[in-house]
């Protein structure tokens, strides 16, 4: 083999190895930024906190519901309702906004029963969130008859999941089977020379 033959093998080795290096490197930086969880900053806008809080039950009934978010809201798209067992809507004031908080105030004295508080609200940034939770309200001094709903269903009823929840951890998978793949054939290539 004559030099110039040895010295364009020795080109050709030497310049698909920095290929596979920047392949793996860049599937490995894919693979980080999948796997690394979105913060507030990048993840749409969710509920913080409640009150009255999810799924419980409280001894009076409240005077408001106050909800909590991650982002601040656009007072224009904010909209809270409360609505008993019965799925009858109960009387409130408009939605008070002050930055991520939503307030509104019941008007109406609740019996016990059951109440689910739904919300519509969207970000300043343009991004809408909107869920339900239910609460009880159990005071023992109250005189009104209790409220209750259509079913057993009406009362574990939970805040509204988010439908494309798992598709992140999907994607890491897919990503991390290929880098894998990737630095199979990269080991196996190098062991047959």
């Amino acid at each position: 083999m004559r030099n110039t033959d040895r010295r364009l093998a020795a080109s050709t080795v030497s310049s698909s190895r920095p290929a596979a290096v920047r392949l793996g490197a860049a599937l490995l930086a894919i693979l980080a930024a999948l796997l690394i969880p979105a913060t507030p900053a990048w993840a749409h806008n969710s509920l913080r906190a409640a009150a009255p809080v999810q799924e419980s039950t409280v001894p009076r009934a409240p005077r408001e519901v106050v909800l909590e978010f991650m982002q601040r809201l656009d007072p224009t798209f904010t909209t809270i309702v409360l609505t008993d067992g019965a799925k009858r809507k109960m009387p409130t004031g408009d939605p008070v906004v002050s930055g991520a908080t939503g307030t509104v105030q019941v008007t109406d004295a609740l019996p016990n029963g059951t109440y689910t508080v739904a919300y519509r609200v969207v970000s300043t940034d343009g991004h809408p969130a909107q869920g339900s939770y239910p609460f009880t309200v159990a005071d023992p001094t109250s005189s009104a008859a209790p409220i209750s709903g259509t079913g057993p269903a009406d009362a574990v009823r939970a805040a509204t999941p988010d439908p494309g929840r798992g598709i992140g951890i999907l994607i890491a998978a897919a990503a991390l089977a290929v880098t894998a793949l990737v630095a199979a054939g990269l080991w196996w290539r190098r062991g047959a020379r």
